[in-house]
């Protein structure tokens, strides 16, 4: 079964500083669009093909999924709709994508491993 990798959409852009703020869906389709290969080739310690999720919220919202990559969009708090994904799929190697200590602490404690946003979005 392949591992599920689930990002943090507002997380990840945000440590980019690349102006962002002023265009936020945009920021979010480039992410998603850079995660395409991810998915196909991998990551650290997670090698390819990996199911992706990019979990958006906010201004972010209508960003629309693309092949190998899944945009699934928050109601609500993007941290708790990564924190259900992580607890509907136990039975798969879970990677989450973020640098938010608050949402580490609480995948973790479902088993799921975590990684920085570098993971994907290198040195920029």
């Amino acid at each position: 079964m392949r591992a599920l990798v689930i990002v943090d959409a507002a997380n990840v852009v945000g440590s980019v500083p690349d102006g962002w703020w002023r265009d936020r869906r945009g920021a979010t389709e480039r992410l998603r669009d850079r995660l395409v290969s991810c998915a196909a080739e991998g990551l650290a310690g997670h090698p390819g093909p990996l199911d992706i999720i990019l979990v958006v919220e906010g201004a972010a919202r209508g960003v629309e999924s693309v092949p190998g990559v899944r945009v699934e969009e928050s109601p609500g708090s993007g941290d708790d709709r990564i924190t259900e994904l992580v607890a509907e799929t136990q039975e798969r190697t879970r990677l989450v994508i973020t640098a938010d200590r608050e949402l580490r602490r609480r995948v973790v404690e479902l088993g799921a491993e975590v990684t920085g946003p570098r993971a994907v979005v290198g040195d920029r």
